[in-house]
């Protein structure tokens, strides 16, 4: 094939911005009793469907009139499977229960407050279940039959997630945790033991700290199917490992001891990262090493570690789950060139269920993600994936353009598997840098807590250390260097056009915080007291907040800049927006501003997805290409 030579940033791609807009995302997956029923979420635009398939049959939907999706927080923890029954949160706040044969979904609780991490009992009569109302959060617990009005089991913190029960139902764990803590600051571990009643719902009796503080996080608490011990992760040694704790000796050990992460941090509810195999001699997890994120299975007489070979090619393991009868076990799977699919594997035997996307494109006309490190000035070793410009029918002569991705967050991780939105830029010609700037997860929690107090300085400093490295090693031209991120990312990305004039030569920013002075006092819940670690506490910190707001350097702005809002933004409301494009306007910088009518904080819509990348790559052009 003879190569067309064109500028970098005008190749043809084989990824348009329609094509983005009609990616499924796959959310999470769970199996049914009878080892033999799988269970998954799809988000098809704005709506949330379950998908149900029974051993072979052709998978079906369930009940597309309502849309799942758990609303508390972030979301997450959206549904359950529990024999023959899923049990889901409707956007509105309830929880439903349809049947996996047929019939339409009925609802187990009023639409009060929101719903969210739903987990049945063995015996399956009894629901337990996240529940806020905006300012308080509480384990509520409703009877499976949705007779009875739902009542508190658990309350008195400020945040609960991962319920789950002990097999024999009279023991539930959980994590919980207070303000300012985030649940990768500090959680505890908590079991409770309940008493039940002939006529009313259970009644908890007694509740157990068994590990926790302030500045220690533990995550998705499981019993063993046997009960004798409960599972969980820990970061009490610097890294996220596993440990189980005996409930006879009252006594916790440390299965795994390896310098990788294996939690996530907890930006939604129902995040899982192992399960014990059926016939519980087996543990499967994942872990993320260096950005790739692969599962691996634990011998629990020998503690034995061994990579799940069946997986091996994928680069991104989410929401693993094993069936609790026959030994499969069902995962979403990605890689650098492969896109979301449902997966399940046995023996050697692989099995796709559900795909993201058509897979209409050659895994060799994608870019291969490779992890790279770089050293900032004071020595320090900073984390990335780098997509190299990827093309089989054009070429350019000279160093690419480069875009410098920033995750949001902060609190978060870039990592290997399949990103449809680097693809887009590298396919075009761009050389893309997804930035693990410190205060990442995945590289143990020093690294991640390195952030504390440096929000705005570190992430700024190791993004354009990033850049200056493609630069000095050849693969990207200095003077065509983008900056792009959304929300925390677009923080970044307004602070390092203040701090760092001239560096960059434009940039994207979604739904960015230009003031966080107005952040600390109008965001949500959740986030409530995040910048009380980042940036520190107010009022002491104020002059913190304000010098480090890019509203309040404004005057130093003078790079082009693309912003992008959602006029619903609920967690950086729109006013961010409008208040630095006021600031542009006024001081003649050219920018782009574009607000997307009923959407929040990121796109759901498949026509605000096309309309955004169509708007950023004309930005680009005019900026960066033809500059």
């Amino acid at each position: 094939m003879t190569l067309q030579t064109r500028p970098f940033g005008l190749w043809d791609s084989p990824i348009q911005s329609s094509d983005l807009a009609r990616i499924t995302s796959l959310k999470e997956v769970a199996w049914d009793e009878d080892g033999q029923t799988l269970v998954w979420l799809e988000r098809r635009g704005s709506e949330g469907v379950l998908v149900c398939q029974h051993g072979h049959q052709a998978p079906r939907v369930l009940d597309n009139a309502l849309s799942i999706r758990a609303q508390v927080g972030y979301g997450g923890g959206d549904f359950t499977v529990s024999r023959g029954q899923v049990f889901f949160a409707e956007r509105n706040g309830s929880l439903y229960r349809p049947g996996l044969e047929a019939g339409p979904a009925r609802p187990l609780t009023p639409s009060f407050g929101l719903a969210a991490a739903p987990a049945v009992s063995r015996d399956g009569h009894w629901i337990v279940y996240v529940h806020s109302d905006g300012e308080v959060d509480c384990l509520a617990i409703v009877d499976s039959a949705g007779t009875h009005w739902p009542q508190r089991l658990v309350e008195g913190s400020d945040f609960y997630m991962q319920p789950t029960w002990h097999p024999r139902g009279r023991l539930l764990a959980w994590i919980e945790w207070d303000h300012p803590q985030m649940p990768w600051d500090g959680t505890r571990l908590m079991l409770g033991k309940f008493r039940t009643s002939r006529h009313g719902l259970p009644r908890l009796t007694e509740a157990t700290v068994l590990a926790g503080d302030a500045e220690t996080a533990h995550f998705q608490p499981q019993f063993s199917p046997d009960g004798h011990t409960l599972a969980y992760v820990s970061d009490q040694d610097g890294w996220s490992n596993l440990w189980l704790f005996d409930l006879r000796s009252r006594t916790h050990s440390r299965l795994t001891a390896d310098e990788s992460d294996i939690a996530l941090p907890a930006w939604q509810q129902g995040m899982r990262v192992f399960c014990f195999g059926a016939d519980g001699r087996r543990l499967f997890f994942t872990r993320s090493e260096s950005g790739i994120r692969r599962a691996f299975c634990c011998d629990l007489s020998s503690r034995r570690v061994s990579p799940v070979e069946e997986l091996a090619s994928y680069t991104r393991i989410e929401q693993i789950a094993a069936a609790p009868k026959g030994g499969t076990i069902a995962c979403i799977a990605s890689a650098g060139r492969v896109p979301p699919r449902v997966v399940s594997c046995r023996g050697g035997e692989v099995r796709i269920h559900a795909r993201s996307s058509g897979e209409t494109v050659d895994p060799v006309q994608l870019a291969r993600p490779q992890t790279i490190s770089w050293r900032d000035a004071e020595g320090i070793e900073v984390h990335g994936i780098y997509y190299p410009p990827t093309s089989t029918g054009c070429r350019s002569r000279g160093r690419p353009p480069a875009i410098v991705m920033v995750h949001g967050g902060p609190t978060g991780q870039a990592d290997a598997g399949f990103n449809p939105c680097n693809q887009f830029f590298a396919t075009r010609g761009y050389a893309v840098l997804d930035v693990n700037y410190r205060g990442s997860t995945g590289y143990g929690r020093n690294y991640a807590m390195a952030l504390r107090g440096n929000w705005g300085i570190h992430d700024v400093e190791d993004a354009v250390t990033g850049a200056q490295f493609l630069v000095d090693c050849g693969q990207a031209a200095g003077d065509r260097l983008v900056i792009m991120g959304g929300s925390a990312g677009g923080f970044t990305v307004l602070r390092a056009l203040t701090t760092r004039p001239g560096f960059f030569r434009a940039a994207v920013c979604s739904y960015g915080i230009s003031n966080l002075l107005a952040l600390a006092a109008e965001t949500h819940k959740f986030e409530a007291h995040y910048l009380d670690s980042l940036l520190g506490s107010l009022p002491e910190a104020g002059r913190a907040y304000r010098e480090r707001s890019p509203l309040f350097s404004a005057e130093k702005l003078q790079d082009p800049i693309a912003i992008f809002h959602g006029s619903d933004d609920r967690v950086v409301p729109l006013e961010q927006a409008e208040q630095i494009v006021e600031v542009l306007r006024r001081r003649n910088i050219p920018h782009a501003y574009h607000v997307y009518e009923g959407e929040g904080h990121g796109w759901g819509r498949p026509e605000t997805i096309k309309a955004y990348y169509d708007a950023v790559e004309q930005f680009l052009n005019r900026h960066v290409i033809f500059a």
